[in-house]
């Protein structure tokens, strides 16, 4: 073999040798590498996007907003016809009222039985001190026909009227009872009529909610989607009428698991966003995923085969925007963007 032959081998040869042994130390994150950035491009912009769908069911009676249009918090997005519900609602106002006429009724029932329950305690005190004086009037009577000085039918007389004393004592009491029997009934009476009143109360409660309810208002500031629902349509519970985005935003980055040993809660990145003609901005890592993507997959790998690949998992990362930085309002949930842990951070 020539000399130069043999010396462009031996070059061949080293250079494939330090080839290999960079690729070591790249993989294993040793120096000269042990301090590279991690990026990943397996990252969007997330938001909270709430889909709107109505309570009840109607025809939609008005959409005064359009597709992409900037909302607030509290404004009419979307109005269904409320005739029906308006109508519900005076039927339960006249249902309540006349849940309360009848408790006012029996309060009056109430009274009145009061007013006997009194008037019977003096009947009762009446028959009883008519009683005394006929048992006495009686005994003196009794005492002087023994003595001849009083005629047999006087007597008799006394002793009648001894008898009706008592018969009126016993009628007394009897209504007295009677009257207390009705007191008691007004009572349990009452409290199915107080249970009818606070049902009553609860149906207006519901009736009033549902007539709310034909009214869809944006919960939080931010943009529509797309508008979906239409005057004239009739719409049922569920049915999706429109998406809000609220303003608030994050990006959601997927690093390899071999990536996180660099990265921690707290640490400042940047990422470009694909749509902004890779515009770069900066925010803070604020929290990890509690497992790996594949985990939360609707059907989870198998790995116990005879035949194993190892491959390396993912695991999502939240980022926060940081404040202040112009142009972050012209990030959208959904856009592509490619983070980068910088080394050191």
């Amino acid at each position: 073999m020539k000399p130069v032959t043999r010396l462009i081998a031996t070059l061949s040869a080293l250079a494939v040798g330090l080839a290999g042994l960079l690729l070591i130390l790249y993989a294993w994150h040793l120096p000269p590498f042990a301090d590279r950035a991690e990026m990943t491009e397996n990252a969007y912009v997330r938001g909270q996007v709430t889909i709107l769908s109505p309570q009840v069911s109607g025809y939609v009676a008005d959409v005064p907003v359009t597709d992409f249009q900037r909302v607030k918090a509290g404004d009419l997005l979307l109005r269904i016809d409320d005739r029906i519900y308006q109508q519900k609602v005076k039927q339960a106002e006249a249902n309540l009222r006349a849940q309360q006429a009848q408790i006012d009724s029996l309060e009056q029932k109430r009274r009145s039985s009061n007013a006997k329950l009194e008037a019977g305690k003096v009947q009762i005190a009446s028959a009883e001190s008519a009683l005394k004086t006929a048992e006495a009037t009686y005994e003196r009577n009794r005492g002087l026909a023994a003595k001849g000085v009083f005629s047999q039918s006087a007597l008799e007389q006394s002793s009648s009227a001894l008898e009706q004393a008592r018969a009126a004592l016993a009628q007394a009491s009897s209504n007295q009872k009677v009257s207390e029997q009705d007191a008691e009934s007004i009572d349990v009476a009452r409290e199915g009529y107080e249970a009818s009143l606070d049902s009553a109360r609860a149906a207006l409660e519901l009736a009033k909610i549902d007539l709310a309810n034909t009214r869809i208002v944006s919960p939080a500031d931010g943009r529509l989607g797309e508008v979906g629902a239409r005057k004239g349509a009739y719409v049922t519970t569920g049915t999706q009428l429109m998406a809000v985005v609220p303003d608030r935003i994050w990006v959601t980055a997927n690093f390899k698991e071999t990536q996180l040993s660099a990265i921690r809660v707290g640490q400042r990145v940047t990422f470009t966003v694909d749509a902004m003609n890779h515009r770069q901005f900066w925010g803070k890592v604020e929290s990890f995923s509690p497992a790996t993507g594949s985990e939360f997959s609707v059907i989870r790998a198998d790995n116990a085969t005879g035949n194993f690949t190892k491959v390396a998992q993912r695991v999502p990362i939240r980022i926060a925007v940081g404040e202040g930085q112009a142009d972050a309002d012209k990030l959208e949930p959904g856009m592509s963007v490619v983070v980068t842990v910088p080394p050191g951070e």
